[in-house]
């Protein structure tokens, strides 16, 4: 739902007509009311915009110098100044009048020489007969004799002027210096232009914050259209109570935070929890991002800042956001950067204002950050950001909760299931569920359907997860390789105990894949043990693998299997102590917090090259333990081919069937996969399974 849009209900009817601000009531007027740019949005006193006078002198000095250029022009090129001379080549033309003695007078100055013939002539290339001229004498005849002896021949009158003569020193001055003067001109006029309208001078313009106002009222998205994060939202909805009954709190002697500090992975649904507290508080609300703060003019972020905080302060009670704040808030002092940089006099001014106010105003700071790791430690002590609100990734009932909310005004069938949808989708948040609801609405109706149909869903499940269908043409060698190497995949994640059951397997391709095995589990995981990972792993390793036995050679289909499968093995080397040779030791890259440079190793050189050891081996176990497996069972593995080369897309069944594999039971695979004690729940988790 849009902000903007204004909120009809029967409860604003029901209030009455409002009482019409004064004029002079800013509670009610936008964020930003600025007066034209001259000065001439101030009424007087009936209700006219008066005009100040330093923006009516520089209307009339600006209007008596384009009269004045007017009137050069008009008199110079329109009113008739007598006859014109004509521009003439000094050779032949000018030497053959000479030589013809039709030339009456003549007048140098420098090499350009002007003068009148005894009778009109009409030069070549001009309109009618002149009797005027005017000629320049080339640089290489200027010295030359032969021209004075034809003018004394034929008696010609010659005068002769100083180039310089007529030209005083104030008027060499005054043209030498007229850029210069134009230039300072200008900035003067923009300077006062500036002032005017800011009321501040040039610099006040850049030192208004750029935040925007959102009214009481002017907002319809409420907690109601946040879903699946219920402990975030059971946080803001305290605050929220306390705006609108603070006398509750006060007389227990409770203090609300002052700031609340939003923290999780994009596309959770920080932003959505902000606007729904602007639209329940009813108390203004002023929204920016914190890279609106900062500019290449030193101070102008802690300018915006401070006036941010003024114009709150004056509209307190007031909710104040600042999105993404790891822009302006990360630790200062890393990278051997100096304190007087903008971004840390920014954040200076945030930390100087949050500390300054008093909280009996109701002014409350909400901000939100993907990084919570790196921002500055001053920011999280007690009495500014007091209170963290972790917005985590929905379970499966939050994503059904999610679905439900964004299929409110989407037409669907009776055979949609959500909680099935929620089911396969582990792993997604808020974002990515309203991207699925809208690729199957659009499947839908590219289809011609009148509701949106569970065939939809799971099309646009595949395009959101594996990418769009690609209409590419592949030889049959290719196609073949490209069949045995998806069920490499899906043959090691059939007989891998503990490991994701598979749910598709395409050789269709899709975005920059060939080829497509997906995996996922059957329940939500919130700690992965060393078991699940290894196997992860070995699921990673089965199409390269599967390469290897069948051809013996290997290609470059298994990039991205690389890339997953090095980062799990480095992160249970180096996150979360899974190697007996380095043992429950963090010696994960620094993220620039203290002296250390963003990604800057805090182990010896001898320890890091222990964890590339360490790395190295457990991929080489999981290698020769693959290439066991699919030798053992290469009768499956051929047959699990020869059906996904006839069928080109194999669902969970007919891919568990083609294999030869016993499928267990859900009950079976749900008490398989129940979360074992292992990773940290607080570590980020790997990814699931997408091969």
């Amino acid at each position: 739902m849009s902000e903007d849009q204004p909120r009809q209900s029967a409860d604003d009817s029901s209030q009455g007509p409002r009482p019409k601000p004064k004029p002079s009531d800013q509670s009610r007027t936008p964020w930003r009311v600025e007066p034209a740019p001259d000065g001439r949005g101030t009424p007087d006193k009936d209700g006219k915009k008066k005009r100040s006078p330093a923006g009516m002198s520089w209307q009339r000095f600006g209007l008596l110098l384009l009269a004045l250029f007017a009137l050069n022009f008009f008199l110079t090129t329109l009113l008739p100044g007598g006859e014109r001379p004509a521009r003439i080549s000094y050779a032949p033309y000018f030497l053959n009048q000479v030589k013809a003695g039709n030339v009456k007078e003549i007048s140098s100055r420098g090499e350009t020489v002007s003068g009148k013939f005894k009778v009109a002539v009409d030069p070549p290339g001009k309109r009618g007969e002149t009797t005027k001229f005017i000629t320049e004498i080339p640089t290489f005849a200027s010295n030359g004799s032969t021209l004075s002896r034809l003018l004394e021949k034929y008696s010609v009158e010659v005068n002769a002027e100083s180039p310089t003569r007529g030209r005083s020193l104030m008027s060499t001055l005054l043209i030498s210096l007229l850029p210069t003067l134009l230039l300072i001109g200008a900035f003067v006029w923009l300077a006062r232009r500036a002032a005017a309208s800011a009321g501040g001078g040039l610099g006040a313009q850049f030192g208004r914050s750029k935040a925007k106002r959102v009214e009481v009222g002017s907002t319809r998205t409420t907690f109601d259209d946040v879903a699946g994060i219920e402990e975030a939202k059971e946080e803001l909805v305290e605050v929220v109570d306390f705006l609108r009954n603070p006398d509750k709190y006060k007389k227990l002697g409770a203090k609300i935070p002052r700031g609340v500090l939003l923290s999780g992975q994009p596309g959770t649904g920080k932003t959505l929890l902000a606007r729904a507290m602007a639209g329940e508080a009813e108390v203004p609300f002023f929204s920016a991002s914190a890279s609106e703060f900062i500019e290449m003019i030193v101070g102008v972020g802690a300018s915006r800042v401070r006036d941010l905080f003024d114009e709150a302060k004056k509209a307190a009670p007031a909710i104040i956001f600042i999105d993404e704040l790891d822009a302006i808030g990360r630790a200062r002092g890393g990278g051997g950067i100096g304190g007087h940089d903008e971004r840390e006099q920014t954040l200076n001014q945030v930390l100087t204002e949050m500390d300054g106010f008093d909280p009996s105003l109701g002014v409350i700071v909400l901000a939100a950050t993907n990084r919570p790791e790196i921002l500055d430690s001053a920011l999280l002590r007690p009495g500014r950001f007091d209170r963290r609100v972790v917005v985590s990734s929905p379970d499966k009932v939050g994503r059904a909760q999610i679905l439900a909310v964004h299929t409110r005004s989407v037409p669907i069938d009776t055979d949609v299931d959500l909680d099935a949808i929620a089911s396969s989708t582990p792993g997604m948040v808020g974002a990515d569920l309203a991207n699925l609801v809208n690729e199957a609405a659009l499947l839908a109706a590219k289809r011609g359907h009148e509701r949106v149909r569970l065939a939809d869903f799971t099309d646009g499940l595949e395009k959101v997860i594996l990418g769009a269908e690609r209409k590419v043409v592949m030889s049959a060698a290719e196609r073949e390789r490209t069949a045995y190497h998806e069920a490499g995949h899906a043959l090691v994640g059939m007989l891998t105990e503990g490991a994701d059951p598979v749910r598709k397997i395409s050789i269709i391709p899709r975005g920059m894949a060939l080829g497509v095995t997906l995996s996922a589990p059957e329940a939500d995981r919130f700690n992965y043990d060393e078991a699940y990972l290894r196997g992860k792993i070995l699921v990673a390793l089965g199409g390269r693998v599967a390469e290897e036995v069948i051809y013996g050679t290997i290609t470059s289909g298994a990039e991205s299997d690389i890339q997953q499968l090095t980062r799990i093995a480095r992160g249970m080397v180096v996150r979360w102590g899974m190697s007996e040779a380095i043992g429950p030791i963090a010696v994960e890259p620094s993220q620039g917090n203290g002296m250390l440079l963003p990604g800057s190793e805090q182990v010896s050189q001898a320890t890091q090259e222990l964890i590339d050891q360490e790395v190295r081996r457990i991929v080489d176990e999981a290698h020769h333990e693959v290439v066991e497996l699919l030798t053992a069972h290469r009768d499956q593995l051929e047959g699990l081919t020869a059906a996904l080369l006839k069928e080109e897309t194999l669902d969970e069944v007919e891919a568990y069937l083609a294999a030869g594999v016993p499928r267990a039971s859900r009950a079976e695979r749900e008490a398989e996969q129940a979360p074992p004690t292992g990773v940290s729940p607080t570590a980020p988790l790997p990814e699931p399974s997408e091969v």
